[in-house]
């Protein structure tokens, strides 16, 4: 006789176990005198003498009769056999046990292991990676095959496929045996087609449209214009979210009562698309009517924490700025030292004028402390540079101000794509724990940036950075630009925590050749640069910074024709000065030299406001900077302001003398809905000291992407030439200010697009002037016969003629410099592109002066590892 089974096999057992017993009580029966019939069923269960397994490979014996209830000496009763039987199939190890009881009392234990998968293949799968399935399904090379398990991740997988929105997927799993008890599982994927939105239909709105609510909802009817998106796709998953999508749209619109009923999908009879059906109940509209903060707090009165309310008695009530309210209140009183406070928002309504009155009441919490801080989710960078900017420590009383200003530090790492602070239960309804859970982002990053104008094609810039250097936080970069105007190479390395304090130090060197051709000059440099950084408050930085450089500045050269083969070639040049060559053309029968010298070698220095800069000069300057950060986000700000002031003092040595000072800041606010409004402003000042004039590589050059819609270098000072017909304005040289200020004005406008997509627009304004050169750049201007004529134009563009009908010209002095206002106006568009970052510029300007140099468009794109 044997006990033997397959998945719930135990009840064979003890029925097979009960003919085992009866032929035993036969057998005694037959050789012993008779018995009144009940004493044959009280007969004892044999006793095992010995347990022996048969059929194990990998798994021993002793193993097996570990996992068992019984061992020798035992009787074999029924109900521990089937318990013995039910223990083994539990353990997954085994796919077919059989108990059998031999005539020397030994229990035979039959096994037939489960099989080792040898690998796991995919067939069929188009639409979802591989990598993507395999983190989900339970089998993988080198486990235990189990049915259950099969089953399972074929399950599991159709799973993967319906919130893909395709739920005519099927999953076919099939076997092939391999020597040595292993096994290849195959799962043969019918992917599908694609199951859309046909149709999203709201019951019960009397308030919004149909068409307004589909726009508050993630699902999309499918459309064949949708094929960046996937919520044109079914997903039962996202309905509960799209129910809170549609409490959130009405609570903020005074709707308080609002609740969605039912929401329903249903499959077409070609399983190709779904109808989804909100059934929605409104409610009345409630305006504000009282507004009032009550505390127990004795250093605080409700009437300073009613300033930090952002709602007002009579506004249409919205439950957004009641919880945004919660928060100020928060932050307010654990600014003033309350680091425990609860904030609990009680709101009457009173139906027969629908309005609701909202009264915070504000008590002091129970004290809990941080028990331990926990760092998540850095897989390369190394805790302690994630510790050093969280501003709360282990032992410290819990602090949602400070936790709130721990994560933006953290962020502020630029480090990682996310962070978030979750708080846990600490080991004593006093204690809490606080996660720091980061997920990293690339931090070395490959960029090229690309520029269009009018006056050069492209720009290109290389430069290749890494700004988590081996996890520690440090900053190394290598930069080398090439192109038509700039050759450069430059390698800079910054220790954010030097010897361990809160104090970055870092060195620099650079080799940079630049030829500033709206300006007429070439730059070579050579330099390196000391700096240093210390926190002077929570939000405060200043910094510390010593340049060397080594400039030779080279003026254009310039060729001259001269009549005549007879005339001294020199008669063109200023005295002492020698031509770079002297050549020889015939035309019209008529001899011609061609002089070519540097620009300044054809007149008077003194009369060229490029010609003073030119030469070999080196610079020994020393700065100090200071910097205020308030910001609620480091990359994208919504709220708060950054101010920043810098001064830099040339003359520690060297050949050149001169101070500078620069200012900048910012300011971020909410506007109407998801709009951001941000005011920018830049100003900045340099002039010589000790008998120096400022030279021309040391002034302001401002446009391009400083001041959108001007060429580079295209607004401020210029050195006129000539008048340009194509274009018809007055073209030369810009020779750079002394004095620049320069606001801009933007909206950052919420696209209807998902946020991964990385995509973000703003209208914006530029203003401002740029002007100022020393006297001695304008000596030219005293000299009438270097005036330029130019035609005069009207507000239209148009010529403007006399009562002849010639063009009336007027005469304008060689060097321009006005700081007459100018203002440009435009969109510019941002993409976090796959292979980095791509920005737009538009613009159109509004005002300007006649000389400047306008652009009305400018690329530059990216790429990042």
């Amino acid at each position: 006789m044997s006990l033997n089974g397959l998945g719930g096999g135990a009840g064979r057992a003890i029925f097979i176990f009960a003919i085992l017993m009866a032929g035993f009580a036969s057998s005694v029966s037959a050789q012993a005198p008779a018995a009144p019939a009940s004493s044959s069923a009280s007969q004892p269960a044999p006793i095992i003498q010995g347990i022996l397994v048969r059929g194990n490979q990998r798994v021993e014996a002793g193993t097996v009769t570990s996992y068992l209830p019984l061992q020798p000496g035992m009787p074999a009763d029924p109900e521990i056999l089937d318990l013995s039987l039910k223990t083994l199939f539990n353990t997954g190890l085994f796919s077919d046990v059989a108990l059998e009881m031999q005539d020397n009392g030994n229990l035979l234990i039959d096994l037939k292991e489960n099989p080792i998968v040898n690998r796991v293949i995919l067939e069929g799968n188009r639409r979802v990676k591989e990598d993507k399935i395999t983190e989900e399904i339970q089998l993988a090379p080198r486990t235990l095959y189990t049915r259950s398990k099969v089953q399972s991740d074929a399950q599991r997988i159709v799973e993967l496929y319906r919130a893909k929105g395709r739920f005519a997927a099927s999953v076919t799993p099939k076997v092939t045996p391999l020597s040595q008890n292993r096994i290849d599982v195959i799962f043969e994927i019918d992917e599908g087609p694609k199951t859309g939105i046909a149709k999203v239909n709201f019951v019960g709105n009397h308030i919004y449209s149909d068409i307004e609510l589909r726009g508050v909802i993630l699902t999309k009817e499918s459309r064949w214009w949708r094929f960046f998106t996937s919520n044109d796709n079914y997903d039962p998953d996202r309905l509960e979210f799209e129910r809170e999508l549609l409490r959130k749209h009405y609570g903020q619109n005074g709707y308080a009562d609002f609740s969605v009923i039912s929401a329903v999908a249903e499959l077409t009879p070609d399983r190709k698309d779904f109808f989804i059906t909100f059934t929605v109940e409104e409610g009345p509209q409630y305006t504000v009517g009282e507004v009032r903060v009550k505390t127990t707090l004795a250093k605080l009165d409700g009437g300073i924490l009613e300033r930090y309310v952002p709602i007002r008695s009579g506004a249409i009530f919205d439950s957004e700025k009641v919880e945004s309210s919660i928060e100020s209140i928060t932050f307010a009183t654990g600014s003033t030292g309350y680091a425990f406070v609860d904030v609990n928002p009680r709101l009457s309504r009173h139906a027969d004028t629908n309005t609701m009155d909202i009264t915070f009441e504000v008590n002091e919490g129970p004290r809990v402390y941080v028990e331990r801080i926990n760092i998540k989710g850095n897989t390369r960078t190394l805790d302690k540079v994630i510790r050093r900017e969280v501003r709360i420590a282990e032992g410290d009383p819990f602090n949602r101000v400070l936790v709130d200003r721990s994560r933006a530090r953290v962020r502020s790492l630029g480090f990682f794509s996310e962070v978030e602070v979750e708080e846990k239960p600490g080991s004593a309804p006093d204690r809490t724990e606080l996660d720091v859970t980061v997920q990293e982002q690339a931090t070395g990053s490959f960029s090229i940036g690309v520029g269009v104008s009018s006056t050069e094609n492209f720009i290109v810039d290389f430069s290749i950075e890494e700004r988590n250097l081996m996890g520690r936080g440090q900053l190394l970069r290598f930069r080398a630009q090439a192109s038509s105007r700039t050759r450069q190479v430059n390698i800079q390395f910054t220790q954010p925590y030097f010897l361990g304090r809160n104090v970055a130090a870092g060195i620099s060197a650079f080799n940079q050749r630049t030829d500033f051709r709206e300006s007429g000059f070439i730059r070579n440099r050579i330099g390196f640069g000391l700096n240093s950084g210390f926190q002077i408050s929570e939000y405060g930085r200043g910094g510390l910074n010593y340049q060397f450089t080594n400039d030779d500045v080279r003026i254009d050269s310039l060729s001259q024709q001269t009549l005549g083969s007879g005339d001294d070639p020199l008669s063109v040049l200023i005295p002492g000065a020698t031509p770079i060559s002297v050549d020889m053309v015939t035309q019209n029968a008529q001899e011609f030299q061609i002089v070519t010298a540097t620009l300044c070698d054809f007149i008077i220095q003194s009369l060229s406001p490029t010609c003073q800069s030119r030469g070999d000069f080196v610079t020994s300057l020393v700065g100090a900077s200071i910097s205020f950060d308030k910001r609620n986000d480091p990359f994208k700000p919504t709220r708060g302001w950054r101010a920043v002031l810098a001064a830099r003092f040339a003359g520690l040595g060297g050949d050149v003398n001169y101070y500078q000072t620069e200012v900048s800041g910012a300011y971020y606010h909410p506007l109407i809905g998801k709009f951001v409004g941000v005011l920018k402003g830049r100003a900045g000042y340099i002039d010589g000291y000790g008998g120096d004039d400022v030279r021309l590589s040391d002034r302001f050059f401002e446009g391009a992407s400083s001041f959108r819609g001007f060429e580079v270098a295209g607004v401020g000072p210029r050195f006129l030439t000539r008048f340009d017909t194509t274009t018809n304005r007055p073209d030369g040289q810009s020779i750079g200010a002394k004095a620049y200020a320069i606001g801009t004005a933007e909206i950052l406008l919420p696209l209807p697009l998902p946020k991964e997509y990385g995509i973000r627009a703003a209208l914006f304004s530029d203003f401002g002037t740029v002007g100022l050169v020393d006297e001695a750049t304008k000596f030219i201007n005293g000299d009438p016969s270097f005036f330029l004529d130019v035609p005069v134009f009207d507000e239209n563009g148009d010529f403007v003629l006399d009562d002849t009908g010639a063009v009336i010209f007027t005469s304008l002095a060689p060097v321009q410099d006005s700081l007459a206002l100018r203002v440009t106006a435009g969109v510019t568009v941002s993409w976090e592109s796959p292979f980095g970052p791509v920005r737009f510029d538009i613009a159109e300007v509004i005002r300007k002066e006649i000389y400047d140099q306008t652009e009305g468009f400018r690329f530059s794109a990216g790429t990042s590892f």
